[in-house]
């Protein structure tokens, strides 16, 4: 009997797809707890990074899966769990999805990366901490850049409630609720829990099943990866005969990526010619993939992927490709070295704690620009009306039409205030 029953849950881990199947963003204020729940959710600690560890915050974009699973005897938020087999009646988990998680950063200085991270985010998990009052000042930017990138489906997690008491806990509830007017999100469910002491996270699974859905994926088009890290894995002192390519790290939008596929990497590497700087794209083989933990001889959307390629590991290393689109090789849309924008602002500057109104863009005026998954200045060189002409200072690779987030500089950080989509010329 006992054999039996481990023969079904093979086969039902068998059926789950190798490959996670959606990503999900953790966003909020710094120190809500983004880090802390995904390392509850996935058995992984993203924040790896030197300075991470010491300052104890996220500074590069982190990613971790999580398989979820429900007993197959026990009913409601008590069903749900990451683990193989119920915590409550020891019964076989059956699995669910497995799922990406984006764990981005919540500093108000590198907002950049957050909303380079949103753009691969097939729903989000907003933290809130309710020990705090909300919203705080990037809380209310989140939200935001959320809104702007489109992300629709929304849950937010009402963290560190054993910290607070039950009155407190229901202000801070009535604050998220206040907060969430008006915008897309109204009507989120909130769900209350404790990371740090694994409450609620049962109900937390149970709700993000029911309310983000696995999107509908296009294999058939044209392969399209954003690049959202990029680094060297060779450890320092290892032999030539040992050394492997570079590794880019981020979400296929759609199409399919091979193994020994060759690819095109835009807008690519700067180089000098005629004492100009010249971008150049990037061709490479595709050596190996990795999404989930596993090997894959192929990868499709849905969920995040590591490309191992055969690209020189000093052009990769240090996120230098971070912002980059790989395909096949002229199947990418236009590299942009200026932009026009059809520019929509919004009524007051996001993430600061005075209510400041958006001033109109200046001429010779620097912005902070995100398209994609790249962050790039752009430089104002051209005022008409309800646009603008930007020279940016790294190029981008987009499509006409693509929705790009717009940050000016107030005080000593970039603040978001307002988007535009991109016009030919």
């Amino acid at each position: 009997m006992a054999r039996k029953k481990k023969d079904e849950q093979q086969q039902e881990h068998e059926e789950l797809p190798q490959q996670p199947v959606l990503n999900i963003g953790m966003v909020g204020h710094v120190d809500h707890g983004k880090t802390t729940l995904l390392e509850r959710l996935s058995g992984k600690w993203t924040d790896t990074h030197s300075e991470e560890l010491k300052r104890g915050i996220t500074i590069r974009l982190g990613y971790a899966d999580a398989t979820f699973r429900k007993c197959i005897k026990c009913e409601g938020a008590k069903a749900y769990t990451t683990k193989e087999s119920c915590a409550i009646c020891k019964s076989a988990a059956a699995p669910l999805r497995k799922a990406s998680f984006v764990d981005a950063p919540g500093h108000e200085s590198l907002m950049a990366t957050m909303i380079a991270g949103a753009t691969i985010m097939d729903g989000a998990l907003l933290l809130v901490a309710a020990n705090e009052e909300c919203p705080q000042p990037q809380t209310r930017e989140h939200v935001m850049a959320l809104q702007i990138i489109g992300v629709k489906n929304v849950i937010v997690v009402q963290n560190k409630i054993d910290l607070v008491s039950e009155e407190q806990a229901l202000e801070n509830y009535r604050q998220i609720r206040d907060f969430l007017k008006g915008t897309s999100y109204e009507n989120a469910p909130v769900v209350p829990i404790s990371a740090q002491h694994r409450v609620g996270l049962n109900l937390l699974m149970q709700v993000i099943d029911e309310n983000i859905p696995t999107p509908a994926r296009d294999s058939n088009k044209e392969p399209l990866m954003l690049v959202a890290r990029s680094f060297d894995i060779n450890k320092p002192g290892i032999t030539p005969d040992k050394l492997v390519g570079g590794v880019l790290g981020g979400s296929l939008k759609q199409g399919i990526l091979k193994v020994d596929d060759t690819v095109e990497i835009r807008p690519g590497r700067v180089v000098i010619e005629k004492n100009q700087q010249v971008w150049k794209p990037l061709a490479t083989k595709i050596t190996s993939l990795n999404s989930g933990g596993e090997n894959l001889e192929q990868v499709s959307p849905g969920g995040s992927i590591g490309v191992l390629t055969s690209l020189d590991p000093s052009i990769v290393k240090s996120d230098q490709l971070t912002g980059s689109v790989v395909g096949l090789p002229g199947k990418l849309p236009k590299v942009w070295n200026e932009l026009v924008l059809d520019v929509h602002l919004l009524q007051r500057v996001v993430g600061t704690k005075d209510e400041l109104t958006v001033e109109p863009i200046k001429m010779a005026e620097a912005l902070m620009l995100n398209v994609n998954s790249a962050a790039t200045v752009g430089i104002v060189i051209e005022l008409r009306k309800n646009k603008i002409k930007c020279r940016l200072k790294l190029p981008v690779c987009a499509d006409a039409g693509q929705r790009v987030t717009i940050s000016r500089r107030i005080g000593n950080r970039f603040r978001l205030i307002g988007y535009g989509e991109i016009v030919e010329k």
